[in-house]
């Protein structure tokens, strides 16, 4: 019998193996880290704590409806952050001629960057993100019915999404601006701090902004309202909450096209 064939994942789960493994070698920076991403979270939650805390209402929302939009925002932001949220090392990659290296590879460039790191120290924040979530869920006299179910977790898969492509987008963008991390991040991180926001609470443009053009508020304020029964916004009614999915696709339809864009700009590293 001849040899069974590696599959295609194969070369994927080494390349994470060898990485999981490598910051595990020394344990105290590895809980130092964990403790970094850990204290993030507590101060992100803090700062939302302290302003419902002295505001009733914001937005339509009382402290524990902040509760469950902050768990849901933080939650879907810190799995994405997670998995695709090293993209932000793209253009060290391209400095250093690292990213010449993944052409070189019978894989896709994308899912190569993808699975070129993982941070484990990140686990805290999701953690911190998921305890705050599950606070949340119980405090809010929520009718769990199987409508409500498929809408909680709809959400939070397509929060994830959404924020992934976040971050696919801004990796495309780096391709031409090089060194323009801080307006990217104004769209990855900034997207992650205004989603935790009510965003009845915008003006209007910026309703619109995150509401259709960098949809975070489908992360977390839509399905917040419409799991409460909250009060409405008028350009963002809790039925949309349902068109997250749709939301979703908007920003990988984007990412995809910027990607794809930079990786036809890419003329290499030059060394």
């Amino acid at each position: 019998m001849g040899e069974a064939r590696p599959s295609r994942v194969t070369p994927y789960r080494a390349v994470l193996g060898s990485r999981l493994r490598a910051q595990q070698a020394y344990p105290l920076s590895f809980a130092t880290d964990l403790l970094g991403a850990f204290l993030i979270g507590i101060v992100e939650f803090a700062e939302m704590w302290v302003i419902f805390h002295n505001v009733p209402r914001l937005g339509g929302l009382d402290l524990d409806g902040m509760l469950l939009l902050f768990g849901l925002s933080n939650t879907s932001f810190a799995i994405a952050d997670m998995i695709v949220g090293h993209a932000d090392t793209l253009p060290t990659y391209i400095r250093m001629g690292r990213l010449d290296a993944f052409y070189l590879r019978p894989q896709p460039l994308l899912l190569q960057l993808m699975t070129s790191d993982i941070q484990l120290r990140r686990v805290a924040r999701i953690g911190v993100a998921a305890t705050v979530l599950s606070f949340g869920m119980a405090r809010n006299a929520i009718q769990w019915t199987p409508e409500h179910v498929l809408l909680f977790t709809t959400t939070l898969l397509s929060g994830i999404a959404i924020f992934s492509g976040l971050f696919v987008c801004a990796a495309g963008v780096q391709f031409f601006l090089i060194d323009g991390a801080e307006l990217t991040n104004a769209f990855t991180y900034g997207g992650s701090y205004a989603s935790m926001q009510p965003t009845s609470v915008f003006p209007t443009p910026m309703k619109l902004v995150f509401g259709f053009l960098v949809p975070v508020a489908f992360t977390s304020y839509l399905p917040a309202v419409a799991l409460l029964g909250a009060p409405e916004s008028a350009l963002l009614p809790g039925w949309l909450a349902w068109a997250a999915p749709v939301a979703a696709a908007w920003v990988w339809a984007v990412a995809l096209f910027l990607w794809r864009l930079g990786t036809r700009h890419y003329q290499g590293g030059g060394g």
